[in-house]
């Protein structure tokens, strides 16, 4: 691995998504709009109610949006023959992974700052612990979408298939985070996936941060999600193939 062959491969990526404006505009936009529906929504019933899963909505929709257009995204490059003509050159898979990581992960700052800023500036979202820290956990949330997005590109061959991946991979986390039923409160088996699934941490990070002064909960659900961000590197790189079969 070379920091220069890394930064290459990322500054192609984002060469890419700035001239592919809908794109840009879905990533950096997207979240903002969804949180802004909810508000909307919640405000005309119970203002409160967006106070209480506001935070929850501010992980789920960044991790969301980051794994649809990266795993896509992703398996475009290698139909179209762009991993091959890269593989093929004195680069290794780890530096192809960290570069597309990296690149998305610059988006998913800027991604992460505008929903958080949004929520929390115009829409009122109350927060008790530090805001650097709310929008560091949301930032580190959007790539570990960004990287489960590249993880699973490897296992499809089409971009339908790769969208199939939402139910299976996204859509059971979203279940068992915790929005709709408190962790605590399901049932053994349920509580047990809920544990072992990395959205569990990410919201359980952001609702920490809008109850309590205290970070060392936050700092661990965020070490947890920084363990799995790792980890789907590692898987990215190790099941990267040269093409689609």
């Amino acid at each position: 691995m070379k920091l220069s062959r890394t930064l290459a491969v990322a500054g192609r990526v984002l060469t890419q998504l700035r001239r592919d404006h809908r794109t840009l505009a879905m990533l950096l936009l997207l979240p903002c709009l969804l949180i802004s529906l909810l508000w909307w929504m919640f405000d005309a019933v119970d203002p409160g109610i967006f106070s209480r899963l506001g935070p929850a909505f501010l992980a789920i929709f960044p991790f969301f949006v980051m794994f649809l257009v990266t795993s896509v995204t992703t398996l475009r490059e290698r139909t179209s023959g762009t991993l091959e003509r890269l593989l093929a050159m004195p680069m290794g898979k780890l530096d192809l992974v960290l570069g597309y990581a990296l690149a998305f992960g610059a988006v998913a700052v800027v991604q992460s700052l505008l929903a958080v800023g949004l929520s929390v500036g115009l829409l009122g979202l109350e927060v008790v612990g530090p805001l650097w820290l709310l929008s560091l956990v949301a930032v580190v949330d959007a790539v570990l979408g960004t990287v489960l997005g590249l993880f699973v590109s490897a296992f499809a061959r089409t971009e339908f298939q790769a969208v199939q991946f939402i139910p299976a991979v996204v859509v059971p986390q979203l279940l068992l985070c915790g929005l709709l039923v408190p962790r605590d409160l399901l049932p053994t088996v349920l509580k047990v996936i809920s544990d072992v699934l990395p959205l569990s941490y990410a919201v359980d990070a952001m609702l920490h941060l809008t109850r309590s002064a205290t970070t060392t909960e936050v700092w661990l659900d965020l070490a947890v999600v920084g363990g799995f961000v790792v980890g789907g590197l590692a898987l990215g790189a190790a099941t990267l193939r040269r093409r689609t079969a």
